[in-house]
């Protein structure tokens, strides 16, 4: 009888100690508390950082989860549209980032990476359309739209220009570029 009292009173301290733990809960948030030790870093700043170390996989999976936080914006729509760019899959990217400008049709870098991708693409007309809109919405600022520019408008010149000499530069928004030498 003594060692079922013990028992009982042991496992009485435990529960105590373990609910003593837990995060206090917000009487305002009906939903249950999330991971002990979660921080609320955020998603697109983890992608961005993932991006410029090349861990491009890991930096999707960084924007998908700030796409469960931020929604489904312009900004996270060309942030995955970049990391899938950056892996080689070009018609994945080509529609996250159409997608963005759907949703916000001023957002320069959408349009610049979009344009990367057509001439990755051979669609040099719509390229060069498309890099004109990016350098006339970011008002001229930016060398690497004006360079990307330029290089389409010589290729559409003298389709045997040799882009490898001169590669295309990814734009995001932040600071960081991203350099496309070719695609996998």
């Amino acid at each position: 009888m003594r060692a079922s009292t013990a028992n009982t009173a042991f496992a009485i301290l435990c529960v105590g100690v373990l609910l003593s733990c837990a995060p206090a809960r917000d009487p305002q948030n009906p939903y249950a508390p999330g991971i002990a030790g979660e921080s609320n870093v955020d998603g697109l700043i983890v992608g961005h950082r993932l991006m410029a170390a090349g861990e491009y996989e890991l930096a999707l999976r960084a924007y998908t989860r700030a796409a469960g936080t931020n929604g489904l914006n312009a900004d996270v729509l060309s942030a995955v549209g970049s990391a899938n760019l950056r892996l080689g899959r070009l018609g994945q990217a080509e529609r996250y980032l159409r997608q963005a400008i759907d949703k916000d049709d001023r957002f320069v870098p959408a349009w610049n990476n979009l344009g990367v991708i057509l001439v990755e693409t051979g669609e040099l007309g719509e390229a060069a359309q498309v890099f004109k809109r990016a350098f006339a919405l970011d008002s001229g600022k930016s060398t690497d739209i004006r360079d990307n520019l330029r290089l389409t408008l010589a290729k559409l010149d003298s389709p045997s220009y040799n882009e490898i000499n001169e590669p295309l530069q990814l734009v995001r928004r932040g600071s960081g570029d991203y350099l496309i030498l070719s695609t996998p």
